[in-house]
């Protein structure tokens, strides 16, 4: 496409986009922000939640939160917010034409935002991992969205970057070819850039991976995790919106701290840039799972690091929230009909924590999106008696309560070198450690099915066996899955990359790539 053809505005798209998306969104209209979602006073929720579920009496406490329920936006979280505003941008821009692609490499939210594109004609491709919630999946494949589906997270693990593995990258490489071929792509134009992209494979950069594509194949990338118009919509419609509805009651957004979780940094970053240049104060607490958890659509606060958006300075306070003491509170309020998410459940927790403490009194927590993808894993909440994951004390403090400490990767392998610093971590004999082949886990979770190596590998007369990985993720995602059959296991937080012997090494010292 030439920089004339690029110019020119598609305006049959741009009509069906402001009648069936932009009209239906939070946006700025005769200086008042029309289609507002809920801000609804969750505060006497909160307090019966305290005292039921963690045995705290805030009956005493001068409190008010409100909870934005972004939940009921179109397509079901924030991230249309961003979505909307970029596409639209890039419509009246003239860089996105009717007969284009977009494409993404997306955590699921910003992807089944995205979705609502195929509703005017726009084909949209997700690069995901298989690493996602089921019903992430589901929803993704209601929107018509064209899924790649890979083999590593949109985060690589801690320490992975920059380490190249050329086996991994060229069998993921082949992998994407495939899947570009099933979607009608050139696998010619692949093969012309394949250093290129089995270089970004080997770093697991996703993100740029998303962007290469666009940019060979002449698609639209959004480039969510560093487009400033992500930052921008929260700074100019949500923190406007937000505080337009506090003064309908009477009340204004300089007295309240607000709570969110982070994804890409847009809304952190834009409702910051509202508070600082209105109000001239720093209000935004921003909440992140404890290291190694796997909440869903947000990342923990080292995988955040590095990304453009992320500006902690400009933060009141970062929060790092157990997500295995917050599921119960998910649980209350979804149980009460509220519709939140995961990450929202890390964001009421921070906040029933921080009344605790006596810091702050008056809270507006976002609520970036609701519990319906996220069904399968809230139905084990009550189930689960023993904590899902666990730190490396406390397992190694009841390492003798395990049948086996089984190892749990789709692509890396421990060596003898890592074996035996899982052993001396938990104090525990090395012949105690299984290690199952690759394509055992990667059959587990692709089909959510216990593969009969795996399955000898947890009978044991204890019923409850650790697994390790590298950072915490596919235990986690491992565990969830052998919950769902009633099989107990726990995932050690934060993996084998996260052992003190391991601590600041290159993983390929005691890691390396599977064969098979």
């Amino acid at each position: 496409m030439d920089e004339n053809q690029r110019n020119e505005i598609d305006n049959e798209l741009l009509q069906k986009f402001e009648e069936q998306i932009w009209n239906k969104i939070p946006h700025l209209e005769n200086g008042k922000i029309v289609n507002p979602t809920p801000l609804v006073d969750l505060t006497e929720d909160l307090k019966e939640c305290a005292k039921k579920v963690y045995k705290l009496d805030l009956d005493d406490k001068n409190l008010k939160i409100y909870g934005k329920f972004d939940s009921t936006l179109l397509s079901g979280s924030i991230k249309v917010r961003a979505a909307a505003h970029i596409i639209h941008d890039a419509i009246v821009s003239g860089k996105l034409k009717g007969n284009q692609t977009v494409i993404e490499a997306t955590s699921g939210n910003f992807g089944i935002a995205l979705g609502q594109l195929s509703k005017i004609g726009v084909n949209v491709v997700a690069l995901v991992s298989r690493k996602l919630q089921e019903g992430v999946f589901k929803e993704l494949r209601n929107e018509n969205i064209r899924i790649m589906d890979l083999d590593m997270d949109i985060c690589p693990a801690p320490g992975m970057e920059n380490k190249a593995d050329e086996l991994a990258a060229k069998a993921t490489a082949g992998n994407i070819r495939s899947q570009l071929s099933e979607l009608g792509f050139n696998p010619e134009i692949f093969d012309i850039n394949i250093q290129e992209i089995e270089s970004l494979l080997a770093k697991q950069d996703i993100i740029n991976l998303a962007r290469l594509l666009a940019k060979i194949y002449d698609l639209f990338c959004p480039k969510q995790y560093d487009n400033e118009l992500n930052t921008e919509i929260h700074r100019t419609v949500t923190g406007v919106e937000i505080d337009q509805q506090l003064h309908e009651n009477g009340d204004s957004l300089e007295d309240y701290q607000i709570v969110c979780s982070f994804g890409t940094g847009g809304t952190s970053g834009g409702l910051s840039q509202y508070v600082a240049q209105k109000y001239d104060k720093k209000s935004i607490h921003v909440v992140f799972p404890s290291p190694g958890q796997d909440v869903a659509g947000i990342r923990t606060k080292a995988k955040a690091t590095g990304l453009t958006l992320y500006k902690p300075e400009t933060f009141a306070a970062e929060h790092e929230i157990d997500y295995e003491k917050a599921k119960f509170l998910l649980k209350f309020f979804v149980d009460k009909g509220h519709d939140i998410g995961e990450s929202t459940a890390l964001a009421l927790f921070s906040v029933i924590q921080m009344v605790s403490s006596g810091v702050h009194s008056k809270f507006v927590v976002i609520v970036a999106d609701g519990i319906g993808k996220y069904k399968k894993n809230f139905e084990q909440i009550s189930k689960n008696q023993v904590p899902i994951t666990i730190s490396l004390q406390e397992a190694a403090s009841i390492a003798d309560d395990y049948d086996r400490i089984i190892w749990v990767h789709t692509q890396y392998t421990p060596k003898e070198e890592g074996i035996e610093m899982i052993a001396r971590s938990l104090g525990v004999d090395k012949t105690k450690i299984s290690i199952p082949k690759a394509r055992t886990i990667n059959d587990l979770l692709s089909t959510q099915q216990i593969p009969e190596e795996l399955n000898n590998e947890l009978n044991g007369a204890k019923g409850k066996a650790l697994l390790v990985c590298m950072a915490g993720n596919t235990s986690l995602m491992t565990a969830q899955v052998l919950a769902s059959k009633g099989i107990v296991t726990q995932s050690l937080t934060g993996g084998i990359t996260n052992l003190p012997e391991g601590r600041g090494k290159n993983p390929g010292q005691f890691i390396k790539a599977a064969t098979e």
